[in-house]
């Protein structure tokens, strides 16, 4: 069978390279073209485009960036023509996925979309034209099959949450050794694209001035060059960085400052204690307000539906609330155990769908098949 596989993010990325290795076992004669990153590209797949060419964060980001990405459509359905897949599987991304979805149904593609945009916290009304062009939908949040089934009448098919079964193979598999040396590490998840790393990185290195007594380690994300975080570390005793070991630095630290977005949940399913980070634009900020439709930014929260972890969110992520906020989950015992049974909680509720990726592997090639 032939896939073509879209992402267009560092989670898209960790996501479709478990999906491509459960479909080589469904199928020992998978051919797979797609659009993601390193671990992708590492399973074996003909990798087109890097996710590092498409990362555009926020509106005006978007707006300055619309030539490019333009040019990444057309070109994307050119590939997608010349390859001739059996199916079109989308990960996310759904202002690049969405329109390539509408396309390929149009000229009788199959297509499968795996992990649900999240329309239940805004722009809803794409659910209308997803029914049309999308042949099977895999959802991976436990309350978005009732979601789609009872606001929008459409049965899709939960699978689980593929994170729940990455960070156990990194457990299992002991990453995660010592090699960072420290016995008090505070770990900073800043993001994978430029924008938005240069709003928080500054503020959430200088808490580290607070805590003389930890190493401040900052995860560097793997679609980008070093060279683009000197300017941000050179200036900071106590802080070092690691490439491509975000899961090693997890399982090493007593608390995380955590870019709001799928590392969110990474961390709470280590049972790091986090707190939440989110800055933008102005611009890209004010409209997003009045056009998002959900209490919390942040996974861990939205699917306990309720305050687990703290969120600092634009005006409120400065300094003297990052410091506050790291002292309470590093200090209060209280706080502490209340976590990580809230965390114990989420895990069970992800659990729910069995092992996501190859769920999802099995019901694609079964569609294909049909």
């Amino acid at each position: 069978m032939k896939y073509y596989i879209i992402s267009g993010e560092a989670s898209g990325d960790l996501h479709g390279s478990n999906l491509i290795k459960e479909l080589y076992l469904q199928d020992a004669n998978t051919n797979i073209r797609c659009w993601g990153g390193d671990l992708m590209e590492a399973t074996g797949a003909t990798l087109v485009k890097h996710y590092r060419e498409l990362a555009f964060m926020g509106f005006a980001e978007v707006i300055k960036n619309l030539p490019t990405i333009y040019h990444n459509i057309k070109f994307c359905k050119e590939d997608i023509t010349a390859f001739n897949p059996d199916v079109l599987v989308l990960i996310d991304y759904p202002g690049f996925n969405l329109r390539i979805a509408e396309w390929a149904k149009q000229n009788g593609f199959k297509v499968v979309y795996y992990i649900s945009p999240q329309v239940w916290a805004w722009k809803e009304n794409r659910v209308k034209k997803m029914k049309q062009c999308i042949d099977k939908m895999l959802v991976i949040l436990p309350f978005e099959k009732d979601y789609y089934k009872n606001k929008w009448n459409w049965d899709v098919e939960y699978v689980g949450h593929p994170l729940v079964e990455a960070v156990e193979k990194s457990r299992e598999s002991g990453v995660g050794s010592r090699e960072l040396n420290e016995q008090k590490i505070i770990a900073l998840l800043p993001g994978s694209r430029k924008q938005e790393i240069a709003k928080k990185l500054p503020i959430m290195l200088e808490v580290s001035k607070s805590f003389p007594d930890y190493n401040f380690v900052v995860a560097k994300s793997p679609g980008l060059d070093d060279s683009f975080y000197e300017t941000f570390l050179e200036s900071y005793k106590n802080v070092s960085s690691v490439k491509n070991k975000t899961y090693e630095l997890l399982m090493q630290s007593s608390a995380a400052l955590v870019t709001s977005g799928t590392a969110t949940l990474e961390t709470a399913l280590f049972g790091v204690p986090e707190v939440v980070c989110y800055k933008a634009s102005t611009i890209s900020y004010e409209i997003g307000k009045r056009l998002v439709n959900v209490k919390f930014i942040s996974l861990v929260n939205l699917i306990m539906d309720k305050l687990v972890v703290k969120e600092l969110i634009q005006k409120d992520l400065n300094t003297k609330n990052l410091v506050a906020a790291l002292n309470e989950i590093l200090n209060n015992k209280e706080k502490q155990i209340q976590l990580q049974k809230d965390y114990t909680d989420l895990k069970s509720l992800l659990s729910q769908g069995g092992h996501a990726s190859a769920k999802a592997a099995k019901s694609i090639y079964e569609f294909i098949k049909q």
